[in-house]
């Protein structure tokens, strides 16, 4: 059974380069380019219009940006090595918070992930270390986690909903997942040998989706570790994952320019879009703020484009 999804809007030229990451809040989608802003547009206006730009937020570009699921916070990751924090004003008016500075060599932190009440950062790096953050800022912002791999290169990281769990996926198609609780490792997941570059934990912690350049999604049970499903049909490398609220579907986005969304019941996709004829490095749901589904894409045409479930 195939669900239908209407453009709702297009915002052409939305960044000078590729863009990266979107990362939204409740009322607000932040996006990051190779270029040094970050830029904030409303979901809550039918034309999603630009509310506020971080100008020079990374001099050399922005090759990561999430926000917690609560929204209270945002991270981005730029290409000269550092992270910063940032923090909404009771107006929605984003400010700069804070800078983990503890490394500052380009590599050392790549992928990130918030938890869901924004209180923990996980970070990936080039030498396959895998880091949790404290951001608390009256203890200084500390690291408490620090977790070995194969040391082969971190491109992707995820914290679980429950903030039970870190994922990494890993240039030799390594998957991991650790208890935060222990410190441990808890899983070593078999199933993709090429490069992994999404990983993402549903909404009640239970599946891990991970991906990249074997272009299928596998699916893993988290508590036992068992793979419990592959998703295939995409061309391309898959450069994004990104549950829904319910956990119901899954939407990945591909080297291929096309978004798929996965009912995760049937295992099957309901529906595939384009997004222009360059690789599509976003994809990302909104929170549900009606009864219709909401998701947006971005990539390398350098456009935002607004999807809407087309109403039974």
């Amino acid at each position: 059974m195939s669900k239908q999804y209407l453009t709702l809007h297009t915002l052409d030229s939305a960044h000078p380069t590729d863009v990266f990451a979107l990362a939204p809040t409740k009322s607000q989608i932040l996006s990051a380019s190779g270029s040094s802003s970050i830029l904030v547009h409303s979901t809550t206006a039918a034309d999603f219009p630009l509310v506020q730009s971080l100008d020079g937020a990374h001099k050399l570009g922005i090759h990561h940006l999430v926000t917690s699921k609560e929204g209270n916070r945002a991270a981005s990751a730029g290409f000269e090595g550092k992270v910063k924090t940032w923090r909404p004003t009771e107006e929605g008016i984003w400010e700069l918070e804070g800078e983990i500075a503890d490394q500052a060599k380009p590599g050392d932190i790549w992928a990130i992930a918030l938890s869901a009440d924004g209180n923990y950062l996980a970070s990936s790096s080039i030498n396959g270390k895998i880091h949790v953050w404290s951001l608390n800022k009256a203890e200084g912002t500390p690291k408490i986690r620090e977790y070995e791999t194969k040391g082969s290169f971190g491109l992707c990281v995820d914290l679980s909903a429950d903030g039970a769990f870190t994922a990494s996926g890993h240039e030799n198609g390594g998957i991991y997942i650790f208890n935060n609780d222990t410190g441990r490792l808890s899983h070593s997941l078999a199933g993709l040998v090429h490069p992994v570059r999404a990983v993402s934990f549903s909404p009640a912690s239970k599946l891990l989706a991970a991906a990249g350049d074997a272009r299928v999604i596998a699916l893993y049970d988290v508590n036992s570790g068992e793979q419990v499903a592959n998703l295939s049909g995409h061309g391309g490398w898959i450069l994004t994952l990104d549950w829904s609220d319910t956990g119901e579907y899954l939407l990945s986005g591909s080297h291929d320019s096309k978004a798929k969304v996965w009912r995760i019941e049937t295992r099957s996709c309901v529906a595939t879009h384009s997004h222009g004829d360059r690789p599509l490095w976003a994809a990302r749901w909104l929170p549900k703020a009606t009864r219709s589904e909401m998701f947006a894409l971005a990539g390398g045409n350098q456009a935002i484009s607004f999807y809407r479930e087309a109403a039974g």
